[in-house]
Order: C-alpha cells, then structure tokens, then sequence
C-alpha cells in the first residue's frame, strides 16, 4: 500500500535496512553463530573503565543525557589539541553522516562517492533526495582522484572517502589524503570518514586543520574503543560547521551511559593500545589462514582482513553461505569487482581458530 500522505520522496523510497543483524541471522538459520567474524566488531570489548563508568551511570538513566554532550566534547578538544566547538557529538558516525546529508543536500543535489564503499551513507543521500555519482576503486584503494574529478564534474555538494577502507582493509598516506582535502572544489565539502583509523599508522592521518572548511571528519567509539553498541561518533571541523549541527540534530540523541562510557573509555589510552597490538596479531593470523586455505589477504589498516577468493562474486557469496552453514559469520563487498572477496573480522582467539578450522570446509563444500 502506498501513503499517500507521506511526501513524494518517501513514497518513491523503498522500506529497507542496509545490513541484517547477526541476531536474525542466526534466528533464520536457527541456530547461534560459534564465530561473529561478518561485522567489524570488537569481541575484546571496550576498556573495564568504560563499562564500570556505564554501570555507575545506570542509577541515573531517569534523567536525559547532556544535550551539548559538553564533558565529552570538552575531552576530545584536549586530547586533539582543538576547540570544543570544532567538535559535534553524534549517535555514531552513521548518524552524524544522516544529520551531514540532511544539512548539504537537497533533492536533485550531486553528491560523489565510491562504488562499493559504505552502503549507509548512499541511503542517507538517497533518503534526502540527492543525486549518487559512483567513482570505481583503482585496484582495492578508493580513488581519490578520480573522486575529485567527478565532484567537479557534476558540482557535488560532497564528496566521501573512508581511510582506512570499509570494506576493502586499504588505507592512504596522509599525503595522499592531504592533497585530495586541498583540491576539493569551491561549493563542496569532503567527508573524511576515519572509523578505523586508530589501528592504522600515524603516517596516513593528515594533521588536523580546524581552520579548513574543505573537510570534516568523523570518527567513532564503535571500532577501537569497543562500543559498536554504544553508539557514540564526532565530527571534527571548521567551528563553523561543527556548530551548525545543532540546527537539525537529536540533541538527547546519544544517551547517558554512553556518554559516560566513551568519556572513560578515551581516557583509558593505555587499554587502546593493548586493543591495537591485539587486533594486529588478529589481522596476522586471518592473513596465515587466508593464505594456507589458497586465499590472498589483501594487506589491511583495519580491524578486519580482506580474502581475495580468486573467483567471481558469485564464487563469494556461496562462500559466505557455505560458512554460516558451518557457524561462521562473515560478510563480503556488495559491488564488483570488489565481491571477489570475503571479509573477516578480527574476533577472538577462539573465533579465529574455529575460523581456521571450518574456512577448508566452506571451500571444500564448494567443489
């Protein structure tokens, strides 16, 4: 049945959600994952500090949380060395990039990304009424050229780049991500999305420059802090448009226990440090048990480690399937040629044995 009384744009949207929960998976396989390896988790968990500043919360989950999330904002200002009001507060950076497309675009607006890259951004713009120009990768890295050029091309409003990559483990050096921030064109804004970028070399994060209104870029307690669940992001930007968040957000969007958890958890840099050193060693072992089982690991700067199966898409998502018939969750790039691989995250040591362990099995079920 279609509302009529819902605007155009939302009639013509289809009701979707851009990634199935592990918890339905497994209610539609009927069974528990032994391995949840499909969903850039951190099986760690975050820092013991965290979770006790969130249990200690909890006797106050009757009152709202701070809407200018001030404490928080104020310690990444110093832990950046920037202002608090360079900074914005958001559910995650999935929720940031929804309040970013609802500020910049409007229905008919260009707005560039990369083919394959992270699917929820694309369904903000289209849920906005923007125009989607895809640029392919070159080779398994984005294309930051080419993603320049098509911004030009088509008058883009923004322009996205994930370093590291989300789904492909690549990462930039941060001269390479200098030179794109410098050319972005007058009228365009460039999303730096770094949700992986703690366990990634200092060498690919350009210094911050607040004072550059070409770029703004967010950042997640999701990955390397541990608190996918949480839902805790920001943006760091020109004070200008940091600010101009408050027009159109959830000012009581990132709740109480949160906020309390990703405080605690930035200032446990020494239990972010360990997370880092232990999901190196994860990324190693994965690339060992790619290789043995006659995959290629592509090299990573993430939490996860990309496989080269050496086939089509098609090859890969029976792959997929073959390893949630054997209790293993994994996922894999949705647009080719990315979709040749599979995508595993680092889990714990346990999961990445069983990993090990039934990977032969998926591809001897394949024939």
């Amino acid at each position: 049945m279609t509302d009529t009384r819902q605007t155009p744009l939302a009639q013509s949207l289809p009701a979707t959600v851009p990634f199935v929960a592990p918890e339905r998976m497994e209610e539609l396989r009927g069974a528990a994952f032994d391995a949840r390896l499909g969903a850039n988790e951190l099986s760690f968990g975050p820092s013991p500090k965290a979770l006790e500043a969130m249990a200690e919360s909890l006797s106050g989950v009757w009152k709202y949380g701070e809407p200018e999330n001030r404490n928080l904002r104020l310690a990444l200002a110093a832990h950046h060395g920037i202002d608090a009001d360079e900074i914005t507060v958001g559910e995650g950076i999935d929720g940031l990039l929804g309040n970013l497309v609802r500020l910049y675009v409007g229905a008919g607006d260009a707005v560039v990304t990369s083919a394959g890259s992270y699917p929820t951004f694309n369904y903000h713009v289209a849920g906005f009424g923007g125009v989607l120009h895809t640029v392919p990768y070159k080779g398994d890295f984005e294309d930051p050229e080419a993603l320049i050029a098509k911004a030009k091309e088509v008058g883009a409003k923004l322009v996205y780049l994930s370093n590291p990559n989300n789904p492909m483990g690549s990462v930039h050096r941060a001269e390479t991500v200098q030179a794109m921030i410098d050319a972005v064109p007058e009228g365009c804004l460039m999303i730096l999305d770094e949700a992986y970028t703690e366990f990634a070399p200092e060498s690919t994060r350009p210094a911050l420059d607040t004072s550059n209104a070409r770029v703004i870029r967010f950042r997640t307690f999701s990955k390397a802090y541990g608190m996918a669940g949480a839902r805790v992001g920001y943006g760091i930007a020109h004070r200008d448009i940091a600010m101009s968040f408050d027009k159109i957000r959830n000012h009581f969007g990132v709740n109480r226990m949160a906020q309390a958890g990703a405080l605690a958890a930035l200032e446990d840099q020494a239990y972010l440090a360990d997370t880092v050193k232990n999901v190196t060693q994860g990324r190693e072992r994965l690339a060992q048990i790619a290789q043995s089982a006659g995959l290629t690991p592509l090299p990573s700067a993430t939490n996860f480690v990309t496989m080269d199966c050496g086939h089509d898409g098609d090859y890969a998502r029976a792959l997929v399937k073959a390893l949630d018939a054997r209790g293993v969750f994994v996922r894999m790039p949705g647009v080719a040629p990315l979709d040749r691989c599979i995508r595993v995250s680092v889990g714990l040591p346990e999961e990445i044995e069983i990993f090990a362990e039934r990977l032969p099995l998926a591809l001897a079920d394949l024939g």
